[in-house]
């Protein structure tokens, strides 16, 4: 028998994550750089996210993940569909599902609240994204595309 306190989200049975797409008052997108000290995808840019806690809603949990990760407080403007990421990092695969959230900050407000896990943090208009993503990031920028355009625009 698998001792539980080795078993890993994601891997080792399906992990549920709340990933957020925080945007701010002039339609900018915040991501940040994953260092060396994340998991998988290292250098990668990607927005934000955190598996899914016992005994929160999804919603308090994307709320919870924003003001750790990013140091500030977050509104949730939109939820997204959920979808799967089926993925391999390492040679193992992944397996997600993801209640993904728009969320609106305030550029003045944001910080680097994790710089362990990430290198750095950076508002970017949708069409100036950096390179290379997080391959659920660009997943979701593909199946949803009109939603980040929807909330592109400046207030």
């Amino acid at each position: 028998m698998t001792n539980k306190s080795k078993l890993k989200h994601g891997v080792d049975f399906i992990g549920v994550t709340t990933p957020f797409y925080c945007v701010d008052e002039n339609g900018r997108y915040l991501l940040h750089k994953r260092s060396k000290n994340c998991r998988d995808e290292h250098g990668k840019w990607d927005t934000g996210g955190g598996k899914l806690e016992f005994g929160l809603t999804p919603e308090e949990n994307v709320l919870k993940e924003v003001s750790e990760e990013y140091g500030c407080k977050g509104k949730i403007i939109e939820q997204v569909p959920l979808y799967t990421s089926l993925r391999e990092w390492d040679g193992k695969k992944l397996h997600w599902l993801a209640i993904p959230f728009f969320i609106r900050v305030k550029s003045t407000e944001a910080k680097n609240g994790e710089p362990h896990a990430m290198d750095e943090i950076r508002f970017y208009k949708l069409e100036d994204f950096p390179s290379p993503l997080h391959p659920a990031l660009e997943h979701v920028l593909k199946i949803h595309a009109d939603l980040f355009k929807k909330h592109s625009m400046p207030l």
